[in-house]
């Protein structure tokens, strides 16, 4: 039996970097005041395509129920999170700081970092319209990919201001998501051929003048290319005091961000490592009206924790020790030492073999453990053992209370 297409065992060693990777992203999320929740495995098909439609469904693993409830293996969390709101903390005092880390799902060819089961760890800052919201989310981001030491290259948009330009060209909202579609896929030719059937030439060119900007001061360019749009400007000034407010410079605007997901309404952000997507997020201000009609702002991220793993450098550092009781007589005062040393904190394996000394040091060098623990008659007469460091190949004898 092979496991499923897409799909991944872990074993020890790596689960062993992922749980440590794991653990300092967790810090940053609660660092910031942000507090865990998980939503179910499966929600109803219906929430899922809500906001992206029908077409979604060939991505989805979706099944019916015994009681023909049609549902669908989540494949992100942001909805999953919004029903959650709605189901449960609508009331609560705003803002609400909520973090996550979960398994997602969808049916697509796997592909290097890409699978049909990945991990997302992500926050959602809902309640709040103010662009310090959107600066923290972005700080969050990058002060976790910092706290693990991963190179990485963010880039930073505002759908605002595409928006403003789709408005005064009379672009339908039906159109625009197809605009942003091909945006998201970089699919420039194609995006070219659509826009020259509903647009003329001058209009089409502005746009694409506008998706080719990137660089770090273009904004003052770009208010000048839209002196004539309102709304691109207010958007522009709400990126900018967003930005204004971000802890780190290594920013790059890039007007060309559209996010595939259709429910974010203004400013987004990506962030890349060695020319793979490994976070993305924004805000989105009616997404959970579309599933409550209730109009409550929001903005988050997510990190694709697997990406994740793929590029970073992880370090882990630990001691391991392996007790050895020579003698079965021995057993009981060996157990009582490894539960002394698990209370302390400590990493304790068991001889549970009945190796030879011998045989238990090869086993302890070939698992990496650094310390064996030996228990003799001689020393558990005098309260001490010995203990054999196999980094130094140093020996001694200390009493029970002195192991370190």
């Amino acid at each position: 039996m092979q496991r499923p297409k897409g799909t991944r065992d872990f074993l020890p060693e790596e689960m062993k970097k992922r749980r440590y990777i794991e653990k300092k992203l967790r810090e940053v999320f609660e660092s910031y005041g942000y507090e865990e929740i998980l939503t179910p495995t499966f929600e109803h098909f219906e929430l899922i395509a809500k906001k992206t439609g029908e077409e979604i469904r060939k991505q989805l693993y979706v099944f019916k129920d015994y009681g023909g409830r049609e549902l669908a293996l989540r494949p992100e969390l942001t909805s999953p999170v919004a029903r959650l709101y709605l189901n449960e903390l609508r009331y609560l005092q705003k803002p609400l700081r909520l973090y996550y880390f979960a398994n997602c799902f969808r049916y697509e060819n796997p592909q290097h970092g890409r699978y049909r089961e990945f991990w997302q760890m992500g926050c959602e800052l809902i309640g709040s319209k103010s662009p310090l919201a959107d600066s923290e989310v972005i700080n969050l981001a990058m002060d976790g990919l910092e706290k693990i030491k991963l190179d990485y290259d963010i880039h930073i948009s505002h759908l605002g201001i595409l928006k403003g330009i789709f408005k005064k060209f009379n672009i339908s909202e039906e159109d625009e998501i197809k605009i942003r579609r091909l945006m998201d896929k970089e699919d420039y030719e194609n995006l070219d051929k659509y826009l020259s059937t509903i647009l003329d030439d001058d209009k089409k060119n502005l746009i694409f003048d506008i998706l080719n900007l990137k660089g770090k001061d273009v904004l003052d360019e770009l208010k000048e290319m839209l002196k004539d749009f309102e709304d691109s400007l207010k958007a522009i000034e709400n990126l900018e005091e967003i930005l204004s407010y971000l802890y780190y410079d290594n920013y790059t605007i890039n007007l060309g961000i559209a996010r595939g997901l259709d429910y974010y309404t203004g400013m987004v952000f990506e962030i890349y490592c060695k020319g793979k997507q490994i976070c993305g997020g924004g805000r989105y201000d009616n997404l959970i009206e579309t599933f409550g009609n209730e109009s409550v702002p929001a903005v988050g991220f997510a990190y694709g924790f697997d990406r994740i793993m793929l590029y970073v450098d992880v370090d882990i550092e630990e001691e391991r020790y392996l007790i050895v009781p020579l003698k079965k007589e021995l057993i009981k005062e060996a157990l009582e030492i490894a539960k002394l040393l698990r209370e302390k904190g400590k990493i304790v394996e068991f001889e549970v073999m009945n190796r030879k000394l011998k045989k238990a040091l090869d086993y302890a060098n070939n698992k990496g453990i650094s310390k064996v623990i030996i228990v003799g008659e001689r020393e558990i007469k005098e309260n001490k053992v010995t203990i054999k460091d196999l980094r130094t190949g140093e020996q001694k004898t200390v009493s029970i209370e002195e192991i370190e």
